[in-house]
């Protein structure tokens, strides 16, 4: 790590060349990422797309006035500087990453992108001394401040409100279709489904350590098995649900969850007391099925409510008389 900061310049300590190379392969950057914004995005909302199209479109007029006066001053070969080679510098979040985090968050990123632009022309600015090159810094921090209200305009050329909501209420699906519906399946199984072995092993046995590795063994097992279920059940092309990877994900992850939440208390020696801990987990892990139902699903809460208590009590009470017997 300390190697890795050894190597980078500090900001303070580059020249004006460095900071006009800086400045341009920033503005490359910034336009290939909206241009990737774009491209992700141009399937299911096109009016968003349009508008990263246009942003990075304004990023390429940016950096051909920063070469133009690269070109004035040094000449036209430009140094090799990157965001990555200046300590301190601000960085830009994984395109793969931002694009898996749904409509608004893209939207979020790009604003955040234009902030942090504005403050680097401020300061690029402030350590220039000579007068033209000043004044386009000066000009771009102001361009990219206004970028903020540009994205606003754009945003109402290509997003109408029509259009705005249908691309929410696609992403919504989408978020629903991908996450919530294989993760809500999940912790169903794994909150109901293991409440048997677990509540039969602990009244059967008394004993806390074998109830613990009798739950962890069924919440990860039945994880494993609700994952690649649901991940080789549908590859998503037709259905519209999403990558099989990130269902198989969530659903298999939420299961293991759903398991352990009852599971985990078995750590504690005394029986009586992990066993009603235990208990008031259950509880809390059906109730919060049911708000899931209720916010995502939109379910009535107390119809979800109903159903999903009533159907964890008779697991519940299965596990129970079949220790007990």
């Amino acid at each position: 790590m300390l190697s890795l900061l050894a190597g980078r310049r500090r900001f303070a300590d580059l020249s004006e060349q460095q900071i006009l190379a800086l400045a341009i392969s920033a503005e490359e950057d910034d336009a290939a990422i909206y241009r990737s914004y774009a491209d992700r995005l141009r399937g299911e909302f096109p009016q968003t797309a349009e508008m990263f199209d246009d942003m990075a479109a304004e990023e390429d007029r940016h950096r051909q006035r920063l070469i133009e006066r690269h070109k004035a001053r040094f000449g036209e070969r430009i140094p090799l500087i990157r965001r990555e080679h200046v300590a301190g510098f601000y960085g830009r979040r994984p395109v793969w990453l931002v694009e898996n985090l749904g409509l608004e968050r893209i939207r979020d990123e790009a604003a955040k992108m234009e902030h942090d632009a504005h403050h680097f022309y401020l300061a690029a600015a402030q350590a220039v001394e000579d007068a033209d090159t000043r004044r386009l810094l000066g000009d771009l921090a102001q361009a990219e401040a206004g970028h903020e209200r540009l994205a606003g305009k754009l945003a109402e050329r290509h997003l109408t409100a029509e259009a705005r909501e249908s691309e929410d209420r696609s992403a919504h699906r989408t978020f629903v279709l991908t996450y919530v519906q294989p993760g809500l399946a999940g912790l169903m199984d794994g909150s109901v489904s293991t409440l048997a072995p677990i509540f039969a092993t602990a009244f059967a046995t008394m004993d806390t350590w074998t109830t613990f590795v009798v739950g962890l063994a069924a919440s990860v097992g039945a994880g494993i098995s609700m994952g690649f279920t649901e991940a080789v059940s549908d590859d998503g092309q037709i259905s519209g649900r999403g990558s099989p990877v990130k269902r198989g994900l969530a659903c298999g992850i939420m299961t293991t969850v759903g398991g352990l939440g009852h599971a985990m208390p078995y750590l504690i020696p005394d029986f009586w007391t992990a066993t009603v801990i235990a208990m008031i987990v259950v509880m809390a892990e059906l109730w919060a099925i049911a708000w899931i139902q209720n916010r995502y699903m939109e379910t009535p809460f107390w119809r979800a409510a109903m159903q999903v208590v009533l159907g964890g009590a008779l697991v519940f009470a299965a596990g129970i008389l079949i220790g007990s017997a």
